[in-house]
């Protein structure tokens, strides 16, 4: 009779909820900018290929979730992914400002004690990502800026790489037009770019379906934001910024508060893509959270938040996710490339506003 009752009181314990073994229970979703983005100017090619990059993005930032890892290490994962594909506005695809130089700027927030990373004005940290993330996690500090965020990076181990690593000609046609149509003087072709095409009087055409378009009118950053199997939730944030920028000007990316933001005690993590500027003003990625946090739901908050925007003459989108997982995506503009997955459902990626959002 013992060992029929020590059986049954077995098989109850394996059947516990508290006790079973669970597959981890996460969520994620992505960002690679927002702006006016149409069908009628993504050709069947270049649609595939945002996508394809999109879903290399998610794959990367799922994997670490899926195997029980950090939700900063999955966004970690999901924005270096965007860095290294030439598609986007961040790291490889950086536009350049009016000097001709690439600057790049990049920031990460943890949800769970809502430490905090940046940088500004990068130019050889060939992961400006990894970089934030250091600034978090092994200084005492929150925002480094130019050299000296720079000299930081190298010194804790992160790669370093040549200006021209980030080099783009499609980029680099893009400026060139950029300041044609303002007036202003031309750069001289960066140190160690590859000879400039031949075009015989035509435009440049695009080296390749791996660089962006030349008018995208679209503002580039890329984004994560996840919540990982152990409850917490985490932002990240990545930029090129924006194409002819003047005098160090540095837009929402690595301000905390404004494009980046993740806090558990609210029940929130925001990474935004847009108009920096209002975005900065309007405190987007805390005025969320803020929402969130006295009871709203992701997607109303993520709404009424991008109206405000909208109001002051802004123009984006966001990404937010929520204490249980819920994704929400909302933007003013006809395009946010995007994507989201989970344990609970597939992977999907999407590019146009009017791109259905339910499953």
């Amino acid at each position: 009779m013992k060992s029929v009752l020590t059986a049954a009181a077995a098989l109850t314990l394996l059947a516990s909820p508290a006790l079973a073994q669970e597959a981890p229970t996460w969520s994620l979703a992505i960002h690679g900018g927002a702006g006016v983005i149409e069908r009628a100017n993504l050709s069947p090619e270049r649609d595939a290929a945002y996508r394809a990059g999109l879903q290399a993005a998610l794959d990367a930032g799922s994997a670490v979730l899926a195997q029980g890892g950090s939700s900063l290490d999955a966004v970690q994962a999901a924005v270096q992914t965007m860095e290294d594909n030439p598609l986007f506005n961040a790291g490889r695809g950086a536009v350049f400002t009016a000097a001709g130089q690439n600057e790049l700027d990049a920031a990460v927030m943890n949800g769970a004690d809502v430490s905090a990373g940046a940088v500004a004005g990068l130019t050889r940290t060939r992961h400006p990502i990894a970089a934030a993330r250091a600034v978090m996690e092994r200084s005492p500090h929150v925002m480094l800026i130019g050299e000296g965020a720079e000299t930081f990076a190298a010194s804790v181990g992160l790669e370093q790489v040549e200006p021209s690593f980030f080099f783009t000609e499609s980029r680099w046609q893009a400026l060139l037009k950029a300041l044609r149509d303002k007036g202003l003087p031309l750069p001289p072709r960066p140190a160690g770019a590859p000879p400039e095409p031949s075009t015989l009087g035509k435009p440049v055409p695009l080296a390749s379906l791996n660089e962006a378009p030349l008018d995208e009118r679209k503002f580039g950053t890329v984004g994560a934001v996840a919540l990982d199997s152990q409850g917490r939730l985490a932002a990240a944030t990545s930029t090129g910024g924006m194409t002819a920028k003047q005098w160090g000007r540095v837009g929402d990316v690595p301000v905390i508060g404004a494009g980046t933001y993740a806090s558990n005690a609210d029940g929130c993590a925001v990474s935004a893509t847009g108009s920096g500027e209002y975005f900065i003003r309007a405190t987007v990625a805390r005025d969320i959270c803020h929402r969130t946090a006295v009871g709203m739901a992701v997607q109303p908050a993520a709404d009424a938040e991008i109206a405000e925007v909208g109001a002051i003459g802004g123009s984006g989108g966001v990404i937010v996710m929520g204490q249980d997982g819920a994704v929400a995506f909302s933007m003013n503009t006809s395009g946010m490339y995007r994507g989201e997955a989970g344990s609970d459902r597939t992977s999907r990626v999407a590019i146009y506003a009017d791109e259905d959002a339910s499953r």
